[in-house]
């Protein structure tokens, strides 16, 4: 078992961490990950309401005894969103790990902390990890620029941005970008994280409770296919490859463009129903990381967590042997 400044702080058998997913952090597939040893996080805003979140939370409870986490991603919305109301459930429901991601978490870790739930929060780049350190946040989940999602706007690659922010860091470290192997779990221990985050690899597994094309997608995908896209609107992202995210990347790059004119085709709604719900593949955004390229099926989560945890104690073992002494 791999023991790690993380795993002891969290209370977890492995470091290896689910993070929050639109639209896939949901019970089926944060209960699996929690069922192994893993850090799973439901994803508090896939929940309509705050009081949706609670039963979401039971739900999970259901299926697993095992620790698990809830991410609150903090963004500004057209509609505004009642945070205060989405906090209050997941302090009410007795989570105590959260996961905060967007803006500033500092306005809800009062609460947090007086509850005792720790902070993960997740970052982009070291200055923003040291800011949000000073903020009292319990760990950082820093997104190399593989990463799913939103990496920022500094293009950086984990392999120099994880030792940068371990260096950097008193608090524990997780590696999160373009990581779904053993493999890439001992690299990032080697660089100085205390565990790893997998979204893309737990997305291509039996219960993530998305449509079955969109998983054969990522397995048959490979690691050419993402778009970065948002960059002109200081927004960027990386998304998986299809006509829509094509069809954002040209339509942004005209001259005088703005958010509005791609804002019908990179709705979330129409992302979350007409993709993962519907599974057609080529009528709306999905998020999905560089990790394509090394994902060669769908798996169950526990066949996935055991492979990566085999993977890196072999590759532990092995390394020292194949390094040649020419002293």
């Amino acid at each position: 078992m791999l023991r790690t400044h993380f795993t002891t702080e969290f209370g977890i058998d492995h470091p290896l961490v689910c993070g929050g997913m639109t639209g896939v952090g949901t019970a089926r597939l944060i209960a699996a990950v929690a069922n192994t040893g893993a850090l799973g996080f439901l994803t508090a805003l896939t929940q309509p309401t705050p009081e949706a979140l609670s039963d979401e939370i039971a739900r999970t409870r259901e299926q697993t005894d095992k620790p698990f986490g809830v991410n609150l991603t903090i963004l500004p919305t057209i509609d505004p969103i009642p945070y205060d109301e989405y906090r209050a459930a997941i302090i009410e429901s007795g989570i105590k790990v959260v996961e905060t991601a967007g803006s500033d978490p500092s306005p809800h870790l009062p609460d947090f902390h007086a509850a005792g739930v720790r902070v993960i929060h997740k970052a982009t780049s070291v200055r923003h990890a040291l800011s949000a350190q000073r903020k009292g946040v319990d760990a950082v989940s820093i997104d190399g620029f593989e990463c799913a999602g939103h990496p920022g706007s500094d293009d950086v690659g984990g392999l120099v941005l994880i030792p940068a922010a371990a260096k950097a860091l008193d608090i524990p470290v997780i590696a999160s970008g373009g990581i779904a192997t053993g493999a890439g779990l001992v690299a990032a221990l080697a660089l100085g994280a205390s565990a790893v985050n997998m979204g893309t690899r737990f997305m291509a597994t039996t219960e993530a409770e998305i449509h079955p094309h969109v998983k054969a997608q990522i397995a048959a995908n490979s690691e050419r296919d993402t778009v970065v896209v948002f960059r002109e609107f200081r927004n960027t992202a990386r998304v998986a490859r299809n006509s829509i995210s094509e069809k954002i990347a040209e339509l942004s790059q005209r001259p005088g463009a703005t958010f509005d004119d791609v804002a019908d085709l990179a709705s979330g709604r129409r992302g979350r129903e007409r993709v993962l719900r519907d599974g057609d593949l080529e009528d709306g955004l999905w998020w999905a990381s560089q990790a394509q390229g090394l994902i060669e099926s769908v798996d169950s989560v526990a066949t996935v967590v055991s492979a990566v945890l085999e993977e890196a104690e072999r590759l532990m073992t092995e390394l020292p042997q194949t390094i040649v002494n020419r002293a």
